[in-house]
């Protein structure tokens, strides 16, 4: 069964670091947004719907955000998880080799 599942945590790693990247760019982004004011655009419709966008894109971020960070946090369990997991199973088959051989605990020396 072992050979069917397998889990890389370095890519997992990898993952959270991206989501995290991505939560980065979009907040840099906004930033750099709410730098241009509406009316340095143009027409006052124009700029009306500037600020309109303004509005959306700071609700869409912020809750892409939130997503973003859960996600990231779900991801960043489930790999302590799994390293855990590998901890233990490699304790557990390290106690049963030392037993085999003698050397461990109840063995005969």
């Amino acid at each position: 069964m072992g050979e069917r599942f397998a889990t890389d945590l370095h890519q997992l790693e990898t993952f959270i670091r991206t989501l995290e990247g991505c939560v980065q760019e979009l907040n840099e982004a906004r930033t750099a947004l709410a730098h241009v004011r509406a009316d340095q655009v143009g027409t006052q419709r124009l700029d009306e719907s500037c600020d309109g966008f303004q509005e959306r894109w700071k609700y869409g971020a912020e809750q892409t955000k939130k997503m973003i960070d859960a996600i990231s946090e779900g991801v960043k369990t489930n790999k302590k998880a799994y390293e855990e997991v590998e901890e233990s199973l490699d304790k557990a088959f390290n106690d049963i080799g030392k037993a085999a051989t003698g050397r461990g605990v109840g063995g005969v020396r």
